[in-house]
């Protein structure tokens, strides 16, 4: 059986501990025996994605941190985060599958309802959610997106001690989605949220979409499926100039 490697680029430079904690969105069960998954935090970023010159940092910087992934000898690389921050140039700089939870998840979701709605933490994502469903004309199939009110924390995710109120939150806000705007399918609007998926797939009436999983399964399926984005929807730099890029983007200090 051939081995798969995988790289999950996060898209903010944490420690050990804050890496860990993405890396507990796929469980052990979840990772076949031949799949190795390496988790990459971006060397600099933004602060949280609550604007759009934040996620134009994070772009940047998940787009540097992928670059050399083929040359590392990775199959597939997966962004971990909704808003697939450098997946667009990734996919023209690499012929590896390059996979975004955002793409991946709204387009499940189109297939396995009529309607689907992002229940997110706070308003100040609505942007880039705005921005990839725009782009991907999917508003149509679009029920709504409503936030929790809860203040994300992107290092530390969902503390054990606000897991029972931050998991109520999400599950009252799914509910008024199914109720009041129509939604049959539920999507997580972050990766940061996967703590919450058992929680709200166990209570709620539709499916729930847990993005980072997903992402994951897409890019697995591809390899095996000897299958990756299109060059040409995506086409290669005539002259990449990946060395400028290395050397420009330096770390803090």
């Amino acid at each position: 059986m051939k081995k798969i490697r995988i790289k999950f680029i996060i898209p903010f430079p944490l420690d050990e501990e804050g890496v860990k904690l993405r890396a507990s969105q796929l469980s052990p069960e979840l990772i076949p025996s031949n799949v190795e998954v390496v988790w990459s935090p971006v060397k600099n970023s933004g602060t949280g994605g609550d604007s759009q010159y934040d996620t134009f940092l994070m772009d940047i910087f998940c787009f540097e941190e992928g670059l050399k992934a083929e040359k590392e000898g990775f199959d597939a690389v997966c962004i971990d985060t909704v808003t697939d921050s450098g997946m667009l140039g990734l996919r023209s700089r690499l012929n590896i599958p390059v996979v975004g939870p955002g793409t991946v998840c709204y387009h499940l979701a189109c297939t396995l309802g009529t309607k689907f709605s992002i229940v997110t933490t706070w308003k100040k994502w609505f942007h880039f959610y705005y921005k990839s469903i725009t782009e991907m004309q999917l508003w149509p199939k679009v029920a709504s997106i409503r936030a929790a009110g809860v203040e994300p924390d992107v290092s530390r995710l969902i503390s054990k001690e606000k897991e029972e109120e931050t998991f109520k939150a999400y599950e009252k806000t799914a509910l008024q989605c199914i109720e009041e705007d129509g939604a049959s399918v539920i999507v997580l609007g972050s990766t940061t949220m996967h703590q919450a998926y058992e929680y709200l797939k166990k209570r709620l009436p539709c499916p729930v979409i847990n993005p980072g999983i997903w992402a994951f399964k897409i890019a697995i399926m591809l390899v095996e499926l000897g299958l990756s984005h299109s060059k040409v929807a995506y086409p290669s730099p005539p002259q990449p100039q990946d060395e400028m890029i290395f050397s420009r983007l330096a770390p803090k200090n």
